[in-house]
């Protein structure tokens, strides 16, 4: 497999002290396989914990590892929107921070490059509680009959964005609801989605945020709101 050009990896670290140095090694043991030149790019969210010192460590011992900091929590939609601002490679690669996917299937996206603008991962086996996964199930048929796409997994944190995309749409939302911008808005300007399935493990160390009802609400309010600005 020919390597890429050049690639950006960021992944939101919110109070992911105990996650977030594995992440970055096994991230610098990685991208130089399958790309030319990289970087890698984590965002610390305005964590509580020893996160961005840790970040900051890193940095200091790696010129490609670029953190960037939040000095208050904006929100998962907040991190990955500063991730893709941070990013400055041809392609752009994100997910979460929390070790739950295996960083070596980035493989499986790149075999997928010339077959889309967006290469969209989807959890083959999502190792997540009932309730999650029940959650994300309604969501993502909801969001599909609204916008018109479809894929397998609106949600999955394991995606890999194209240069031209990220010139041509703007992301605004702050919450769990920026995946699904992501896609409606490059759905609506004609880019191409391709898919792989990859593999999905529950979360070690940490806490999870995305099934709190306040991020639940506010993703609601953002997708209306969204649906009026692209109908």
């Amino acid at each position: 497999m020919p390597k890429l050009s050049a690639l950006s990896l960021f992944f939101p670290a919110y109070n992911e002290e105990a996650n977030l140095e594995k992440m970055v090694r096994e991230a610098q043991r990685i991208l130089p396989e399958v790309a030319q030149d990289w970087e890698i790019i984590p965002v610390n969210d305005g964590s509580k914990d020893k996160t961005g010192e840790i970040a900051d460590r890193l940095a200091a011992e790696d010129p490609h590892v670029k953190p960037v900091h939040h000095a208050q929590n904006q929100g998962y939609g907040g991190a990955v929107i500063s991730g893709f601002k941070a990013a400055k490679m041809d392609y752009v690669f994100f997910t979460d921070g929390d070790l739950q996917f295996d960083l070596r299937e980035i493989t499986l996206l790149i075999e997928k490059v010339e077959e889309g603008d967006l290469i969209l991962g989807y959890r083959k086996n999502r190792r997540d509680p009932f309730i999650r996964k029940m959650n994300a199930f309604c969501w993502g048929t909801l969001v599909k009959l609204l916008f018109g796409f479809r894929v397998r997994d609106v949600d999955c944190a394991f995606k890999m964005v194209k240069r031209k995309v990220l010139d041509k749409i703007e992301l605004t939302a702050s919450g769990a609801m920026v995946s699904t911008e992501l896609l409606a808005r490059s759905h609506k300007a004609g880019f191409r989605f391709a898919e792989a399935g990859v593999t999905h493990y529950p979360r070690q160390a940490g806490t999870q945020t995305g099934a709190n009802l306040k991020v639940i609400l506010r993703a609601f309010k953002e997708l209306f709101k969204l649906y009026g600005k692209l109908k």
